[in-house]
């Protein structure tokens, strides 16, 4: 059975949604609430709307924190990923591992998750990832720092906004270029 609620940020309305085992969706911000709902039952046939408890309302509370511009990590939290596969598993593991500011490229990401050859692969799967914010997407780049993609709301702003936010330098930047430049 899964669960699931709506709430406010900083930076517009996410939505969580949990089981048992951890957090199962999650969905960046957008204008409206009842996008964010119709996303979160979407995407999690029969999910009932409540008010969490635990570990997934300190994730909220860690969500407002983090898009009001506090410093957060998001890893310790407990996810149920039961419908991912081995490969995603591992590069959602790597990317995990980023920490709050970190970017790396998708070349380098799949090397780091045992999948050298798999750029293009590790792009599709984080594509897909169920749970972005928590599992970090937005701090994975394209070859030469470039944005690259993304398919949360809002796209690439989306993406600049919150590596802006993070101050995130692209990889391998030196003194140089301290920060992108939005």
């Amino acid at each position: 059975m899964s669960f699931h609620y709506v709430f406010e940020t900083a930076m517009g309305f996410c939505g969580i949604a949990w089981s048992e085992r951890g957090i199962r969706r999650f969905a960046l911000p957008m204008s409206a609430p009842a996008s964010v709902e119709e996303r979160m039952t979407r995407s999690l046939q029969g999910s009932i709307a409540c008010e969490p408890q635990g570990t997934v309302a300190e994730a909220v509370e860690a969500t407002r924190c983090y898009f009001a511009g506090e410093r957060i990590e998001f890893s310790s939290f407990p996810l149920d990923l039961e419908d991912v596969d081995a490969f995603r598993h591992a590069i959602y593991g790597a990317a995990r591992r980023l920490v709050y500011g970190q970017t790396t490229t998708y070349g380098r990401l799949a090397a780091a998750a045992g999948f050298p050859q798999s750029a293009r692969e590790t792009g599709v799967a984080l594509g897909r990832n169920p749970v972005p914010l928590i599992i970090p997407c937005h701090r994975i780049l394209a070859a030469g720092g470039k944005l690259g993609g993304f398919s949360a709301p809002g796209g690439t702003t989306t993406k600049q906004r919150m590596l802006a936010l993070e101050k995130a330098q692209p990889p391998n930047s030196g003194p140089m270029q301290p920060s992108f430049a939005f």
